[in-house]
């Protein structure tokens, strides 16, 4: 994919292709597996994949609020002034804390990436509108803020406790903010001495420079009082271009575990960055879109490169999140060429024992061995199953039928993120596993994560695929709340889907009147446990805009940011932005900063 912008040219003759594969489609639809004995037909039950069956996801269970929010203001906040963290330390011995159902700590929630916050007591369906709900404050930021901003609840910085807000941005900075007051508590960049942020390379997909591009992970029980990792991209005097993991502390902004690493990875293979048999990681040629994501102790990222152009491969790196020591790295198609992890920034999926993400355009080797894995390594275009192990590898994956002439027209699957469900009980009481993607073909594609299906040049062998119920493709992630998945297409409505006996209904049950133009929205949810659901998403474009609907009616919008006129706007959009919730309030990314919504009095 040469850009992440919407190639409308392609799509008159892409849509064709469509309709003439799409009968086809629709007769492989359901099938069972071809491999392994194990059926993948919803009426079937599923026996166990590679190393048994994952744990699932659960609900949160919502906790009462444990603080008194302080008086709050309108306007802008002043921002802090940069200063350097002192001190640093070594090695990390995770220690018991306290966990807070209103903590937002890493991309889209949870490692389900479902987006919900169901510990939400103050917004509800009566109090979310124009009167009595608008723009608080605005945190101002040095850059654009692409990452989402996180929420740690109760973190004692000194002798003060405060609900503190971080926020990353594309000049490399790192604020942490008082979510009650808007105070600045501090700020660091993490460009190294004599660095800035690096060009955008004449690249639309980050501009105008690219710093701080991935939503940082947030792991409580390490450090002396909790750690965010984050991986900065900079420039330094002599034009080399460097990403380091940071290990940061909550309270102080200080390095921890002798910190920061540089990322470099080489790995055995003949593909687009290799020579003489050897592939390097060419950090030029990178970055860092897809969230980080932290499990068993282990941060894993995915690399993409610059508008998806290039003679790159897309990387999979794993990193101790105890000494910043890299533990495995893995190229998507080590004898092929791209296969990035981007996702449009949602982070890779996680049950505790897999990691689950989707690639984009790239090389898939046709040609499997007795176990349906390609003989050469290559998965580009395809939805992978790693395992959640220090040094991971392939144990499971699922590719188009016709994975490889979508790539050919930059039909990516990987345009969108990767969804967990919690667990699903077919009509025959059958417990499914299940995962669900879409990308840039319109469908959504949904798997057994005990089978994901692999590659059949004739057919779709996976649990369900919803054809054509996505307008004109995904670049984002879904939502799920009480039985629902939300999905917000680009110059689409977003769309309430159903799940009954473990199978997502054909058609939404309830949609928005607006049409999200490019690319979409990410939907995030707020619930008091499974009452007063609110579907939050953000509008790009000149103006952006925040919308909040009715989780249980999508026709029923609750408020948006343009209805009281100028007061509640925050400036032009951000793409790729995720609403974040918690505590009463809602956090919009935005050019310059990030925009705070609450109730007025």
């Amino acid at each position: 994919m040469k850009s992440l912008q919407p190639k409308f040219a392609l799509r008159p003759a892409y849509r064709h292709h469509l309709f003439k594969i799409g009968a086809r489609v629709l007769l492989a639809m359901c099938l069972g597996s071809c491999g392994g004995g194990s059926s993948n037909s919803p009426t079937t039950t599923t026996t166990g994949g590679v190393g048994g069956t994952p744990a699932s996801p659960s609900a949160t269970t919502p906790a009462p609020s444990t603080t008194t929010p302080a008086p709050t203001t309108s306007g802008t906040t002043p921002a802090p002034s940069t200063t350097t963290p002192a001190g640093t330390t070594t090695g990390s011995t995770p220690t018991a804390v306290q966990a807070y159902a209103t903590d937002v700590l890493m991309h889209h929630n949870d490692l389900a990436r479902t987006g919900q916050m169901l510990a939400e007591t103050t917004l509800t369906l009566a109090n979310v509108n124009s009167t009595a709900f608008g723009k608080l404050r605005f945190l101002p930021a040095d850059g654009k803020v692409d990452g989402q901003p996180l929420f740690v609840t109760r973190l004692t910085m000194g002798t003060v406790v405060h609900n503190v807000v971080y926020v990353v941005t594309e000049h490399d900075s790192l604020y942490a903010y008082d979510a009650d007051s808007g105070a600045a508590l501090w700020q660091i960049s993490l460009a190294g001495v004599g660095e800035t942020s690096s060009a955008d390379v004449g690249c639309t997909d980050i501009t105008p420079e690219i710093g701080i591009t991935s939503t940082p992970v947030i792991d409580r029980s390490r450090g002396p009082h909790g750690v965010l990792y984050a991986v900065a991209m900079t420039t330094d005097g002599s034009g080399n271009v460097h990403h380091r993991l940071h290990a940061i502390d909550l309270a102080t902004g200080a390095e921890l575990f002798g910190g920061p690493t540089e990322i470099a990875a080489t790995y055995p293979g003949s593909g687009s960055e290799g020579a003489n048999g050897v592939l390097t990681f060419n950090p030029a040629l990178h970055t860092v879109r897809a969230a980080l994501t932290l499990v068993n102790g282990t941060i894993y990222m995915g690399w993409t490169a610059h508008c998806m152009s290039g003679n790159y491969n897309g990387w999979l790196m794993a990193y101790s999140a105890d000494t910043l020591k890299q533990t495995g790295a893995l190229p998507v198609t080590p004898n092929g060429t791209k296969g990035s992890i981007w996702m449009a920034g949602s982070g890779m999926a996680s049950d505790g024992t897999s990691i689950y993400f989707v690639d984009g355009n790239g090389t898939f080797g046709t040609t499997l061995n007795a176990q349906g894995f390609p003989v050469d390594g290559d998965f580009g275009d395809t939805f992978v199953k790693l395992s959640a192990l220090p040094t991971p590898v392939v144990t499971d994956y699922f590719a188009m039928y016709n994975t490889v002439a979508e790539s050919d027209v930059d039909g990516d699957f990987g345009s969108g993120g990767a969804m967990l469900l919690p667990d699903q009980t077919t009509s025959n009481g059958t417990v499914k596993h299940l995962a669900l993607a879409a990308g840039k073909d319109t469908n959504i594609y949904v798997v057994d994560r005990d089978n994901m299906g692999k590659f059949s040049p004739t057919s779709n062998n996976i649990w369900q695929e919803l054809i054509g119920v996505l307008a004109d493709g995904i670049w984002g992630s879904p939502a799920y709340f009480n039985h629902v998945v939300y999905y917000g297409g680009q110059t689409d409505t977003l769309k309430a889907i159903p799940i009954t006996n473990a199978l997502l209904a054909t058609a939404p049950s309830s949609q928005s009147a607006l049409q999200f133009a490019y690319p979409g929205a990410t939907p995030a949810i707020s619930a008091n446990g499974t009452s007063n659901g609110i579907v939050w998403a953000a509008e790009n474009g000149t103006i952006g805009a925040l919308h909040a609907y009715d989780a249980t009616n999508l026709a029923h919008e609750l408020y948006n940011s343009n209805q009281a006129g100028t007061r509640d706007q925050f400036g032009a959009g951000n793409k790729f932005i995720t609403p974040m919730i918690s505590e009463g309030k809602v956090y919009v990314g935005a050019t310059n900063g990030v925009a705070v919504f609450g109730l007025l009095n």
